[in-house]
């Protein structure tokens, strides 16, 4: 158990765990603090990331800051600091979305550091999925990690799925009708091989998948000129993140029970992608929640399953992103 006040290296490192977070086109809009005289790290979102016509609200900002908020946890509880997490601590500045104060004192929790081999390991997976059920424990367990954060995870029947499928294929016309929604897309899509391009955020070529044969998996098709078809799983497994209420403080919980989900999720052997597409309209992000479902919001759709787990996507180094004072 540490002890002692965090060092600088320390917090380094506990940030570039917290970054392997997803987020929306791998964006990563967060941006972190350290005050030393509080050992506290403060997360901020970041206003040069955010994309105003996709994500007016910037609901998908705090999710993705959320989840870098939860690696934050599991990186300190690794190390064996408490993390006392303050939400919105500050009403006056919207983009301070959070307060961490690292305790040496504290003991480590240990489920949270279970989950810390994945922050490494977990990949978004635009490939095709093999037809195999995921097993009814692994759903329960996923359930359980949605709920430790406040949230729920609700694996849906039949034909809900059909309708989610459905809202995918609505919202897949919405966005090719709307040309600043396709500009902010190209703007965080890399089309070059990989290495050709430098940049450290964005989603690179690699990483887009095969196009489909025929739209049978919620894969998002970012349109790039040189993907070869391929078959996806017919039956997709998904899953439905939401919350009672929609505030940004439910959406930073979202960020981290997304987070939990997905790491254990990982540590399951499972191969995750998310889709965001049909929650990114307001005419179509309500239509997705079952209406006997007590979830009152979704939040993210998850799909899940066996077959490859995708290649790491740049990340900007922590320096980057980190700031002492």
């Amino acid at each position: 158990m540490i002890t002692t006040a965090p060092t600088r290296t320390l917090v380094a490192s506990l940030v570039e765990d917290a970054v392997t977070a997803p987020s929306m086109h791998n964006a990563q809009p967060w941006r972190f603090v350290h005050r030393a005289d509080t050992d506290t790290v403060e997360l901020y979102g970041d206003p040069a990331r955010e994309m105003p016509r996709a994500d007016p609200d910037r609901r998908a900002l705090h999710l993705g800051c959320g989840a870098a908020l939860f690696g934050l946890r599991v990186a300190a509880a690794h190390r064996g600091l408490g993390a006392e997490v303050r939400s919105l601590p500050d009403p006056e500045d919207p983009w301070h979305l959070a307060d961490v104060r690292l305790d040496g004192a504290v003991g480590t929790d240990e489920d949270l550091a279970a989950l810390r081999p994945a922050l490494a390991e977990r990949h978004t997976s635009r490939f095709p999925f093999t037809e195999e059920r995921v097993p009814a424990e692994i759903l329960d367990g996923l359930r359980a990690a949605a709920l430790l954060e406040g949230c729920r995870l609700v694996v849906p029947g039949d034909w809900h799925t059909e309708a989610v499928m459905g809202l995918v294929h609505a919202s897949e016309m919405f966005e090719a009708a709307d040309a600043r929604v396709r500009a902010e897309i190209a703007a965080w899509t890399l089309t070059g091989e990989a290495g050709e391009d430098a940049r450290t955020e964005g989603i690179p070529s690699y990483a887009l998948g095969p196009r489909q044969y025929d739209v049978t998996s919620p894969v998002r098709d970012f349109d790039p000129p040189r993907r070869v078809p391929e078959r996806f799983e017919r039956d997709p497994q998904i899953a439905l993140l939401g919350t009672a209420g929609d505030t940004p403080r439910e959406w930073l919980a979202a960020g981290q029970a997304l987070q939990r989900v997905l790491l254990r999720a990982t540590l399951d052997g499972l191969a995750t992608s998310l889709t965001s597409q049909p929650l990114e309209w307001p005419e179509l992000r309500p239509l997705a929640r079952d209406p006997l479902s007590t979830t009152g919001f979704v939040q993210m759709v998850l799909r899940f399953g066996y077959g490859p787990r995708g290649r790491a996507t740049p990340r900007r180094p922590v320096s980057e992103v980190l700031a002492f004072a």
